[in-house]
């Protein structure tokens, strides 16, 4: 079974009450609970984190218990260099996922330390980009299934 780690970080255990004009308001179990039902029918393992400090988000990916992660770092998308070394050093397949879409927001949010590692990037979607990245992860990891032997002559 293809295991998916959910690797949020700061601020994000905020969410349904931290600036809901921009980010809504569903909590981060209330997505955690979307993610866990997708994953189910996709016949995928979650496991979800989420710290408000650089070290444990590292510490977690550290594991490397999982074959792909979803992130959303927060903030630290655009100031950590330790957080990106991290994600090239664990050597597993991750797709970036921002409820916001940055590019649209202040300057500095333009810098961006994880995008051009990333396998994809979902951004503005709100809740739902955790479950694009889901399914994303789904079509580029799942086992495809054989192709059926050809078949000699014709049919009886």
């Amino acid at each position: 079974m293809i295991r998916v780690l959910v690797l949020n970080g700061p601020n994000l255990d905020l969410l349904g009450s931290r600036e809901p004009e921009r980010y809504g308001r569903t909590t981060l179990p209330e997505i955690e609970g979307l993610v866990r039902e997708r994953a189910a029918e996709l016949g995928l393992a979650v496991d979800c984190f989420q710290s408000n400090h650089e070290g444990a988000l590292i510490d977690r990916l550290h594991r490397r218990d999982f074959d792909a992660a979803i992130v959303n770092a927060g903030g630290l998308t655009h100031t950590s260099v330790a957080l990106r070394d991290c994600l090239l050093a664990v050597d597993r397949p991750f797709v970036e996922v921002h409820l916001t879409d940055p590019w649209l927001r202040e300057p500095f949010r333009r810098v961006n330390f994880l995008h051009d590692i990333a396998v994809e990037s979902i951004v503005g979607q709100g809740p739902r980009g955790y479950l694009l990245a889901l399914e994303s992860i789904a079509r580029r990891l799942a086992p495809t299934a054989p192709e059926p032997p050809a078949r000699e002559g014709h049919d009886a």
